[in-house]
């Protein structure tokens, strides 16, 4: 997934069978082995961050509430569980829907880690 191509929006959805029930450990350890170190925020309902890049690739990944997600002029609602890669340098936006909390984890590769078999069967 690290080479989506302009024009593609792709969420990587949550895999209970190959990734356990839904939880804050389950999804952090999901994010290690693929290769991730990681930041959590919590944010308020409404909150917005508006066009904005980053620097370096990026996932994005939602471990409660849900967030509007626009890029390449596109927009996906992600919700728990969901993963969403963003290059490098790319304009994107979003919002936190709803009336509760977004936990939310701001992933980066981690130039220490081995990358994976599951991270290589997902490029």
């Amino acid at each position: 997934m690290d080479n989506a191509k302009p024009g593609d929006l792709k969420v990587e959805k949550w895999n209970e069978d190959k990734d356990g029930k839904l939880s804050e450990s389950n999804l952090e350890n999901k994010l290690r082995r693929q290769g991730y170190k990681f930041i959590r925020y919590d944010f308020p309902p409404g909150m917005c961050f508006p066009d904005h890049t980053h620097g370096t690739p990026k996932k994005d990944a939602i471990l409660k509430g849900n967030m509007k997600f626009c890029m390449y002029g596109q927009t996906v609602v992600l919700g728990p569980g969901d993963m969403i890669q963003v290059p490098g340098n790319t304009i994107h936006n979003a919002t936190v829907l709803g009336r509760e909390f977004l936990v939310f984890y701001d992933a980066t590769r981690d130039p220490n880690a081995d990358i994976t078999k599951e991270e290589l069967s997902e490029t």
